[in-house]
C-alpha cells in the first residue's frame, strides 16, 4: 500500500506526459521555454487570476513574494505556528521577524481572532496557510489587512484547486503562492511553484526577481534570485492539468468517505461549508497517536505526521517566541496523523484503512 501513489497517476497520463517531455527535448528550450508561458496562461485561466509567475519551488514563491512587496530587515510578518518550515524560513532569510499566531483546532488553520492583537507599526504582511487542502478564513483576514494596509499572501501549497466562497485558492488575496512538489494536489516531477496576483506592479517585480532582478537581459534593476521553473516541469504540469478536475472530484469523494466513516468516533479536520478542501492530506486526531501509528504501520498501512513540531518550537526559530505562545499548535503536533490519500485510492483499499483504524482505537 502507498501513502501517495504517483506511479498509478503517471500510468494514467503516460502518453500525454511523455509527449510533452519529448517536445521539450526536441526544441531544447529547457529554461523559459514556450511551455512556461503556456502553463502560466492556463493557470491564470484556472484560478481566474490576472497574473501568474512560475518559479522554482513553493518556497521560492513565498520568498519572491516577500521581496516583491518590499519586506526589509526588522519588518514583521504574521504567520501561523503550525505549518511546513518554508513558511517561516523565507521571512528569516530576509532578516524580518515572524510573528506566530496559534491555530483553530478544528481546522488547524490560523485562528483569525488572534491576528489583530499581533499587528503593530512594523507589521508588513500576513501569511495564512491553507493547511491540509482547505483555505483559511480569507474574508476576515483580508478585512483585517485592509484596515491596517497590509499585504496578504496566501500559502496555498496544499490547497491548489480548492475553493473559498466559489473563488479558487491562490486567488483569494493580494498574492497567492503554491507548490508543485510531486506530492502536492497538482505536482510535477521535481520542484516547482507559482505566484498569483491581480496587481501588475507586484507581478512585474516577481518576474524580475525570479531572473536575478533583470528588467531586461543583463540589466539588473533590483536584487533577485535564480528562481525559474524548468520548462520540462511546466510541460509535465500541462499534461496533468487535463486530469486535474477529475482528481479534485476524487479527492473530495475519498475525503468525504473518510469523514462519513469516522464521524462521531474519530476526530478529523473539519471542513467549513463555504469552502472546499482538496485533501492534500487526510488527517485525523488521536491522543494516543504514536501507538495508533505503530499499529497501522504493523498492518502495512503507511502514515505520516504533518507536523510533529510547531514552527515556534523548531530549534532554528525557538528564540523568536516563547515555547508556550501557541498551545493549540502544541496539541495538534502531538495528535495529528495523516492517512493514505490520493485520487486513485481504491474503494476497497480505503475501507481496509478505515477498518484498521477502528481495530486500533
Amino acid at each position: 500500500m502507498n501513502f501517495i501513489d504517483l506511479k498509478k497517476q503517471y500510468q494514467s497520463l503516460e502518453k500525454d506526459i511523455n509527449k510533452r517531455i519529448s517536445t521539450v527535448l526536441n526544441h531544447g528550450n529547457f529554461i523559459m521555454g514556450p511551455e512556461v508561458v503556456e502553463l502560466e496562461e492556463k493557470l491564470c485561466n484556472y484560478t481566474n487570476s490576472k497574473e501568474c509567475i512560475t518559479v522554482a519551488s513553493g518556497t521560492e514563491a513565498l520568498l519572491i513574494s516577500l521581496m516583491a512587496i518590499g519586506v526589509e530587515p526588522d519588518d514583521e510578518v504574521i504567520i501561523t505556528s503550525f505549518s511546513f518550515i518554508s513558511t517561516v524560513e523565507v521571512i528569516v532569510l530576509l532578516k524580518a521577524k515572524p510573528v506566530f499566531v496559534d491555530i483553530d483546532l478544528d481546522t488547524c488553520n490560523i485562528d483569525v481572532s488572534l491576528i489583530e492583537e499581533k499587528i503593530n507599526n512594523k507589521t508588513k504582511a500576513i501569511i495564512p496557510v491553507s493547511l491540509y487542502g482547505q483555505p483559511s478564513d480569507m474574508d476576515e483576514i483580508n478585512l483585517i489587512a485592509s484596515k491596517y494596509n497590509l499585504c496578504v499572501i496566501e500559502d496555498a501549497a496544499q490547497s491548489f484547486g480548492a475553493t473559498y466562497k466559489n473563488k479558487k485558492s491562490a486567488n483569494l488575496s493580494t498574492i497567492g503562492c503554491t507548490s508543485f512538489f510531486p506530492s502536492k494536489p497538482l505536482g510535477c516531477y521535481g520542484d516547482g511553484g507559482a505566484i498569483f496576483t491581480n496587481n501588475k506592479t507586484i507581478a512585474r517585480a516577481a518576474r524580475e526577481i525570479r531572473i536575478h532582478g533583470q528588467s531586461e537581459r543583463y540589466n539588473h534593476t533590483r536584487i533577485g534570485v535564480g528562481g525559474r521553473m524548468d520548462t520540462i516541469q511546466c510541460a509535465i504540469l500541462l499534461a496533468k492539468l487535463e486530469r486535474f478536475d477529475w482528481e479534485i472530484e476524487q479527492r473530495i469523494l475519498i475525503g468525504n468517505r473518510y469523514n462519513d466513516a469516522f464521524k462521531g468516533h474519530v476526530g478529523y479536520i473539519k471542513q467549513s461549508s463555504d469552502r472546499t478542501s482538496v485533501f492534500a492530506q487526510y488527517t485525523i486526531f488521536s491522543d494516543s497517536r504514536d501507538e495508533l501509528q505503530k499499529g497501522l504501520n504493523a498492518k502495512g498501512i503507511p502514515t505520516s505526521i504533518h507536523y510533529p513540531k510547531p514552527l515556534n518550537l523548531q530549534p532554528a526559530y525557538a528564540n523568536l517566541c516563547c515555547p508556550e505562545c501557541c498551545p493549540k499548535s502544541m496539541i495538534a503536533s502531538s495528535n495529528v496523523l495523516s492517512l493514505p490519500m490520493y485520487p486513485d485510492l481504491e474503494y476497497d483499499v480505503q475501507h481496509k484503512i478505515i477498518d484498521a483504524v477502528y481495530d486500533l482505537i
